[in-house]
Formats: structure tokens, sequence, C-alpha cells
């Protein structure tokens, strides 16, 4: 008696589960992608990525996401010093010739509201790694055109050594010229498609 009534139940859940959900398209007009490294061991340097797209799926009623997929063009990186931008672009770190795309696929998310971890498989130079983003679902609502859209934040921490950019040089006191960690941002605006 209790499976018969498990089953239509399971099955009900099955079915209504992401009815609310849209998939939204990141407008990189309004979205951030941006990263944080230690320079000298006193100073960060701060810069962006000013190329990139995406997709979400996301339940606006529910605040969460179930989804989320990037790409960055690898190109686009500024910091705001044309001779360190190219050095970023050259073999040293990004080799943009050979890698022209940084790309992320969510591969699991918890959480609502102002609590939501992603998961997902970031990939750059080839190296792919599991990393976790904390974020926010920011809000919805319609814009200046009627247009429906979203916004979201995240922030996370990631190794570079563990993508193949290990370059580096030793400073004379000690330390190093860049460092490891580095914090990356996204603020994300998105339209529903």
């Amino acid at each position: 008696m209790l499976r018969k009534v498990l089953i239509p139940f399971v099955a009900l859940l099955l079915t209504t589960s992401g009815v609310s959900a849209a998939t939204y398209e990141v407008d990189p007009a309004h979205s951030q992608v941006h990263f944080t490294v230690a320079h000298l061991v006193v100073f960060k340097v701060r810069g962006a990525f000013t190329d990139f797209s995406g997709t979400a799926q996301a339940d606006t009623a529910a605040k969460t996401l179930e989804s989320v997929s990037a790409t960055i063009n690898t190109s686009s990186i500024d910091t705001r010093i044309e001779k360190r931008d190219n050095h970023l672009r050259s073999e040293d770190f990004f080799a943009v010739e050979r890698f022209p795309q940084i790309k992320f696929v969510s591969t699991k998310i918890v959480g609502s509201g102002s609590d939501i971890t992603v998961y997902g498989n970031l990939t750059i130079r080839d190296q792919t790694r599991e990393i976790m983003l904390k974020g926010s679902y920011l809000g919805s609502q319609k814009d200046g055109w009627g247009n429906q859209v979203a916004g979201f934040e995240a922030t996370g921490t990631i190794n570079r050594k563990d993508f193949g950019l290990t370059w580096n040089k030793v400073l004379e006191g000690g330390g190093l010229t860049v460092g490891e960690e580095v914090e990356i941002g996204l603020e994300i605006q998105a339209k529903k498609i």
C-alpha cells in the first residue's frame, strides 16, 4: 500500500521540479568577471576579462540556480597595463594562441537566495579542476524594454598552478613575484531567453 502511495508522489515531484526554471543569457554589458592576485608580496593586482558569455538555468521564484555554463576569451584580459596584459597572454601564462578560452560548467548547485554554492569544472590551458563558488541570487525584474532580467554574484579562490599557470620569479628579499592564490569574482546580469 505504501508503495502505491509513494510512486505517484515521487512522479509528481519529478514532473513539477524545475517547472518555473528558465534559461537566462549573460549580458556582458552589465556584467563583470574579475580577479585579484598578490604581486611582489606587498601589493595586489586586480584585473578583468572583458569578453565572455554564459547561460544559467534559474528559478527566480525559488531564488535558485539549476545549472551554469560560461566561456571567457583569454585574450580579453585587462589589468590596465598593456605590457603586463601582453605578458599574461603569452606562453608564460594563458598562452592565448593555443588556449583561447576558459570554460566553466556547473556539476552541482545547492542553496538558494543569499546562500548558493556552485560546484563545477573550470578549464584553463586544457587543465580541468573542480572548483567551488559561493554566491547569491540578487533578484529579478523587467528592464526598460520589457525583458525579464536576473542578477547573481559569486566569489571563489583558485590556485593558478593547478591550471598550468606556473610562471614566477623569486624576489631578492624572499617571496614570489606573483601569488599562487587567485581570488575570482563575478557580478552577473542575465536576460531571460
